[in-house]
């Protein structure tokens, strides 16, 4: 059966709808169980991601081993901060950018998926001495013509909707040149319905975008059979891209933007450059602990068309690997753009 993005996020709604009446108040283990004090906060929080996170076969993580670790660290005589520090570092066993612990005072975030790396982007770089400060700005989209005459688009988010009409406005504004660079460096993520949004201009018959799979139970294997989601052109009248098309990426390309990678890898015409994405494959669903706290965490895996996990990220096209030279960067020089520039003017950007 072949499955919309907009059916695939219905069928999640409704599953994280679930998910989360079981976890909070329903399922065997209800927040009743645990008595509002540390230690049982924080088996609390352990069970839940027991048994509703997706990734520690993937990751290789020996979830009890480190219940283990962290449990003795937990006293009923300790504060709330000393608890959630605690709380946290457990979490960042996951190495995973979609787990947090959110209290009052604080959110946990796990950064070393980005952090340990070089950022290859530089915005005013690049609004400089490539755009010399003249550009046009429209749904969340920053977009010239450089002088080589490639069309650039830069999205800074996937949170930020595409609208139909600007998006139109755009790609007509762009038709002109002889291929497009898409920057999505260092874009964190945001909405699969604005992935689908962009994809559908690239894609000439419907397109087999990836696959899904959701926990079935509190087993640390318990999943769905992957199910496949697609998408279609846009409509008829909107306007099309199929010229070479050059996509940037960094480690900071993480979550529905590395889903957008995972899916134009796949479209013919399109080479995708820079460095390996942050990954953020699993899509989050969120729950809360007795005394408030809410915990958001990986529940739900996504593959790409091939049926492979991106969760560690996606590498460029073979031979396109490129980061951003910091000395060049100080003579005004964006290695990676300047990469994808030359690989669009060359005599075989077509092929």
């Amino acid at each position: 059966m072949k499955i919309s993005i907009h059916a695939i996020i219905s069928r999640l709604m409704l599953f994280t709808a679930t998910a989360s009446a079981v976890i909070v108040s329903g399922g065997c283990h209800p927040l009743e169980e645990w008595d509002n004090n540390p230690q049982g906060n924080f088996e609390a929080l352990w069970t839940i991601l027991d048994e509703h996170y997706c990734f520690f076969a993937e990751k290789d993580v020996d979830w009890r081993e480190i219940h283990d670790k962290y449990a003795p660290l937990v006293s009923n005589r300790m504060t709330s901060k000393e608890l959630f520090f605690v709380c946290a570092d457990m979490l960042d066993e996951l190495r995973d950018g979609h787990t947090n612990l959110s209290a009052s005072f604080n959110t946990s975030y796990y950064r070393k998926w980005w952090s340990d790396y070089p950022q290859n982007y530089s915005e005013r770089l690049v609004e400089q001495y490539y755009l010399n400060f003249n550009f046009l700005s429209a749904s969340g989209l920053d977009y010239a013509v450089l002088p080589q005459n490639i069309g650039y688009i830069r999205y800074s988010s996937f949170s930020t909707p595409i609208g139909e009409g600007n998006l139109d406005e755009v790609l007509m504004y762009l038709n002109t040149c002889d291929g497009l660079i898409i920057d999505i460096r260092d874009n964190g993520g945001g909405s699969m319905t604005n992935v689908e949004t962009l994809v559908r201009r690239f894609i000439t018959s419907r397109t087999l975008a990836g696959y899904i799979s959701h926990k079935t139970g509190p087993g640390h294997n318990d999943f769905s059979e992957p199910f496949a989601y697609y998408f279609d052109p846009a409509e008829r009248g909107r306007i099309m891209w199929g010229k070479p098309t050059v996509v940037l990426t960094s480690r900071g390309t993480f979550s529905a933007a590395n889903n957008f990678v995972s899916i134009m890898k796949y479209i013919p015409g399109v080479t995708i450059a820079g460095a390996r994405t942050g990954g953020g494959s699993g899509m989050p669903f969120n729950s809360e602990l007795p005394n408030g706290w809410s915990v958001r965490f990986s529940a739900c895996s996504v593959l790409d068309s091939n049926g492979q996990s991106t969760e560690f990220g996606i590498d460029p096209t073979p031979g396109c690997e490129v980061d951003l030279d910091p000395g060049q960067a100080l003579l005004g020089h964006d290695t990676i753009l300047d990469f994808a520039i030359t690989r669009l003017t060359s005599p075989d950007s077509g092929e």
